[in-house]
């Protein structure tokens, strides 16, 4: 929708962990990433604004720098936006070095053919991400093990968003605070 609908719990959840939360989905206005940083969120994601309103970055990344994330979201290498059902012609690399150049410092790259598949992730595309721009990159979709866990720590991934495999037991969080970080 375009504005935090949530933004009591947003609030709330922000100011209850005692980790660094980053919150993403339908932000398009620079008042509320304003807001968003307010209420407590480290770092606000922006995905579909990314693609349709570069200005909006560009002045999100002056205003607020390290607090930006842009979502390299891909299928087959172009950029989704739209929550993912909306394929562009956009080329992730391409898109990403246009990123750069208005600031952004920070991306999670997502590939959505790979995402809750269990597979593995995309090693290719993140390996030439990270060679090309050389920024943090937090990689997600396919991540099933603690070894992809420690390939991506090799590639020079900064992080990494695990979801389906906590929930199946694939991968022990414990297990892997103790040995990745």
């Amino acid at each position: 929708m375009g504005e935090p609908c949530n933004l009591g719990i947003i609030t709330q959840i922000a100011s209850a962990v005692l980790v660094p939360t980053q919150l993403g989905g339908g932000i398009r206005h620079l008042e509320t990433v304003e807001q968003l940083l307010k209420a407590g969120i480290e770092r606000v994601i922006l995905g579909t604004a990314a693609v349709e309103d570069p200005k909006l970055i560009e002045e999100a990344c002056r205003k607020f720098s390290e607090s930006i994330i842009v979502c390299i979201d891909t299928w087959e290498g172009h950029i989704a936006i739209h929550g993912w059902q909306r394929q562009t012609e956009l080329k992730a690399i391409e898109f990403t070095k246009s990123m750069v150049q208005l600031g952004v410092k920070r991306f999670i790259y997502t590939d959505i053919s790979r995402d809750g598949t269990l597979t593995e992730p995309n090693f290719a595309a993140i390996f030439e991400l990270v060679n090309t721009i050389r920024l943090p990159i937090i990689a997600a979709g396919g991540i099933s093990s603690l070894n992809h866990l420690k390939m991506l720590k090799q590639l020079g991934v900064e992080g990494a968003i695990i979801g389906k495999a906590l929930y199946t037991g694939d991968i022990n969080l414990k297990q892997v605070l103790a040995t990745v970080s």
